[in-house]
């Protein structure tokens, strides 16, 4: 397995994850696996770039900034979003925004290449 493959597979397993909470009402969860699904994305996009993984949250937003600047602009409200989850309860609105974002930075990074 390489890198690359092994955060596809991450990816995949997010989503898949993400979808299935939607589906048994847990939005909390789903927009958890739906926001790593989002930074897994990223940083295969960021190692591709830099062949380097980000060590956390800081230094993913700080490549994202530098050369995926239209990306940081997205994740970065989804992130404010996303830790509520560490206090207060979402709901299906915001998992299904979050399935959205996913969908969308997938396709702006298939753009770029």
């Amino acid at each position: 397995m390489t890198i690359e493959s092994d955060l596809e597979a991450n990816t995949d397993e997010f989503i898949e994850s993400a979808d299935e909470d939607v589906a048994k009402g847990r939005y909390n969860s789903a927009v958890t696996s739906y926001f790593k699904a989002i930074a897994t994305i990223c940083d295969l996009k960021i190692y591709e770039w830099r062949r380097v993984l980000p060590k956390n949250h800081s230094e993913r937003f700080s490549f994202l900034k530098e050369g995926f600047y239209e990306i940081y602009k997205i994740i970065g409200p989804l992130f404010k979003k996303y830790i509520k989850t560490y206090n207060l309860r979402l709901g299906k609105e915001e998992a299904i925004t979050f399935k959205k974002n996913v969908e969308e930075i997938k396709k702006r990074f298939e753009k770029k290449t």
